[in-house]
């Protein structure tokens, strides 16, 4: 499997293991930042995922992602966000806690103002979770709001690598298309946390829409570029609660983790390049520069650059509530 050992060997949200921002000392963060200060952001969710899966599925994929980029680059992760916002259909199934858009796109604002302010000026957020309509409209806000330098990312994983989720009619390795905690999702989790899933209660069942399949609207990822996109529409299909009840939609009993090696090489090693783009552009401590992203002053930008522990001010100075 090229570079890369998978399945990881677990994870390190609760190990001293020099990745993860909340369990470092202070010390070890400006030490961190010295040699990089950009910081991974997973964002996932707690969503039923049927029987097989756990209801953190979309958390750990991105965690675990973030680890082995973070192990190869320098770079930190931060703990996840756990709880996410969700599309209608997936209202009132039981085991998925669902936060209001203004109500996540605010606490989103919250964790990029805290980080800049601790000196990651440079962001990347990995969602794991069918909230990709909902992350760049946070990241605008923030970004009117504040009006600070700094480079802020949204990376949806499967939009990196839309050849490696698809079925094989559409040249991918998959007998079906990327759905909900389907074959292709559960075979990521088996390539990446395989002692949570348990594939002997995995079970299938038939997505179902209102209109001629294939032709109008796309499904998870949007990854066959259809003109809707699958959260471009409310009414064109049932609630998950209705229609597929076992939390699960697809043909989960498909999956396999060798189905899903080639696509998660090939996304690491994009994330990896990525984080070394943006460091090779803006090295530790180089900001985009200030007269052609923001327009306030030289030195309200100037102060809270140097942050209020070197003489400077901090960010709230310039907007609050975040």
């Amino acid at each position: 499997m090229g570079n890369w050992s998978l399945p990881p060997e677990g994870g390190h949200m609760d190990k001293p293991s020099g990745i993860y921002f909340q369990n470092m000392t202070w010390r070890d963060i400006e030490e961190r930042l010295r040699k990089c200060d950009l910081i991974i952001v997973p964002v996932g969710s707690t969503e039923n995922h049927g029987p097989h899966a756990c209801p953190g599925e979309d958390t750990f994929l991105v965690t675990r992602m973030a680890e082995l980029v973070a192990q190869k680059t320098g770079c930190t992760v931060a703990q996840p966000i756990w709880y996410g916002s969700h599309p209608y259909h997936h209202l009132g199934m039981p085991g998925t806690v669902i936060v209001d858009d203004d109500d996540f796109k605010a606490g989103l604002r919250g964790v990029m103002a805290g980080f800049w302010n601790a000196g990651f000026r440079k962001q990347i957020f990995l969602n794991g979770h069918g909230q990709e309509y909902v992350i760049p409209s946070a990241m605008h806000q923030f970004a009117k709001r504040y009006q600070v330098p700094g480079v802020f990312v949204n990376v949806n994983w499967y939009h990196a690598i839309p050849q490696h989720v698809k079925d094989k009619a559409h040249g991918g390795p998959f007998e079906t298309p990327f759905i909900h905690a389907d074959e292709v999702e559960t075979s990521f989790a088996l390539a990446l946390f395989p002692e949570l899933i348990k594939m002997e209660y995995a079970v299938d069942t038939k997505p179902k829409g209102y209109l001629p399949d294939l032709k109008h609207t796309d499904k998870a990822g949007n990854v066959y570029n259809r003109p809707i996109s699958w959260y471009g529409q409310v009414g064109l299909g049932p609630m998950e609660i209705s229609a597929t009840p076992e939390g699960s939609v697809g043909k989960a009993t498909l999956a396999k983790a060798e189905k899903a090696f080639t696509g998660l090489e090939d996304l690491l090693s994009y994330l990896c390049e990525l984080v070394s783009d943006i460091m090779k552009r803006f090295p530790p401590g180089v900001l985009p520069p200030y007269n052609e992203v923001t327009q306030r002053s030289k030195e309200e930008i100037e102060m809270v650059v140097k942050g209020p522990l070197k003489g400077g001010r901090h960010i709230y100075t310039l907007a609050y509530p975040p």
